[in-house]
């Protein structure tokens, strides 16, 4: 379109968009456009980390790689902290406090070690999701990729760490006779289902210490208060046989707990069934899908905030 002024001068006017008047959000569905870092919905989410499946697995070996390459002893030290842990909660609570009676020391002592090193594995996995996020900022800020591969490779890390520490249980439980069975093929489906219920802890953990940073301070206490509360250094229908009932079956009924007994169950022999709750498998599976369902949708519902602010 042209124009004359009264001087004669001709001006050329644009003929008026067809996008005029249009909002951003209308002008952004008309050309198919998206918001940059929108969360995708859940099953274009899961598809995401299965293509990033290789860097989780990558990140979690560095990870592990990494974490005692400043010792001397290197990655021995997957094997000897958990032990030292286990040799001063005997000293403490097995020849002190006398946590084991009822028990052999032929079955006291694998009991213990297997329950520090099952508690190990969840307490290790929750501390790590806490600084999942918060602690590599730089990699969040400066990739795209979904988010959850961070607390889901980091519960993996710690899972291999605990493969490591399982030759040494082993040669343990072997130690005070209790011999390789069919049972010890229990401890497949027992730790499966553990691995789940940590990724998801991992998974809420993640999401709160992205914003609350001072959370890290906080959770070595509610960790160790679980862990007294779990059975790992004493029998709980033991200890508490002089208490009210409900007291033992809900300690009992805690997931630490569950996943701790279940493979006590497999690996030691003189460690009965009836040291289980009821329905024990049940309570495993139940634990694995309740947290590591919820803990997935929780951390997916805040994807496109991790990072930014």
């Amino acid at each position: 379109m042209s124009d004359t002024t009264q001087d004669g001068a001709i001006i050329t006017t644009a003929p008026p968009s067809a996008d005029e008047g249009l909002s951003r959000a209308e002008l952004a569905a008309k050309y198919g456009l998206s918001v940059s870092g929108a969360r995708p919905g859940v099953i274009a989410y899961i598809s995401q980390l299965w293509g990033r499946r290789h860097f989780i697995l990558a990140f979690s070996q560095a990870k592990l790689t990494a974490q005692y390459s400043q010792a001397k002893l290197g990655q021995l030290w997957q094997v000897v902290t958990p032990l030292l842990n286990a040799a001063v909660y005997y000293f403490i609570f097995g020849l002190i406090l006398d946590s084991g009676r009822g028990m052999s020391k032929e079955v006291f002592i694998p009991f213990l070690v297997t329950g520090v090193f099952v508690f190990t594995f969840t307490q290790s996995s929750v501390m790590a999701g806490v600084r999942a996020i918060s602690g590599n900022l730089g990699l969040v800020r400066a990739l795209h990729f979904p988010r959850a591969s961070l607390p889901i490779s980091l519960a993996l890390q710690q899972l291999q760490q605990l493969l490591f520490s399982m030759v040494v249980l082993v040669v343990i439980a072997v130690s005070f006779g209790s011999y390789p069975s069919l049972s010890w093929l229990l401890i497949l489906p027992a730790l499966a289902f553990q691995f789940v219920f940590n990724t998801g802890l991992a998974l809420i953990m993640a999401r709160l210490g992205s914003k609350t940073p001072d959370l890290a301070q906080l959770m070595p206490f509610i960790m160790r208060t679980w862990m007294y509360a779990s059975g790992v250094m004493f029998s709980i229908p033991v200890m508490l046989k002089d208490h009210p009932g409900w007291i033992t079956d809900v300690l009992q009924l805690n997931p630490a707990a569950v996943y701790m007994d279940l493979i006590r169950f497999a690996l030691i022999d003189g460690y009965g069934a009836n040291n289980l709750p009821s329905h024990v498998w049940a309570l495993a599976l139940g634990w694995a899908l309740l947290v590591g369902v919820f803990g997935f949708l929780y951390f997916w519902k805040a994807e496109e905030r991790y990072g930014r602010g």
